[in-house]
């Protein structure tokens, strides 16, 4: 299953509930669209809910990062929500854990953008 997200807006942020495949080609590019296209509507808090995506590999990683940095230049935050056991042993593995703000409580992660 490709990537596909649904985007809420909740307690003054906005959420992205992801699912399916974050890979090179399609899914990637969806997730770079639409932080951008986020961004672009002065949407600068996104939260990124990963509790769905079953797969992610290195290209998808490379997203997330570059969402991250999209978002920083743009005077905006990207955080994330309830990483699965794989993507959180990913992120480890790459060193990236501590490049991210990563939450597994919805409310505390919305808090945490204050």
């Amino acid at each position: 299953m490709n990537l596909q997200g649904t985007a809420r807006d909740a307690y003054g942020i906005v959420i992205i509930d992801l699912s399916g495949r974050i890979t090179l080609g399609e899914g990637s590019a969806l997730l770079r669209e639409t932080v951008k296209d986020l961004l672009g509507k002065g949407k600068k808090k996104i939260l990124l809910n990963l509790a769905d995506v079953n797969y992610i590999d290195s290209s998808g990683i490379g997203e997330l990062v570059t969402a991250f940095t999209t978002a920083r230049n743009h005077g905006g935050e990207v955080k994330l929500l309830h990483l699965t056991k794989k993507v959180h042993d990913l992120l480890q593995i790459t060193k990236l854990y501590t490049v991210f703000d990563v939450h597994n409580d919805e409310i505390a992660a919305a808090a945490s953008f204050r």
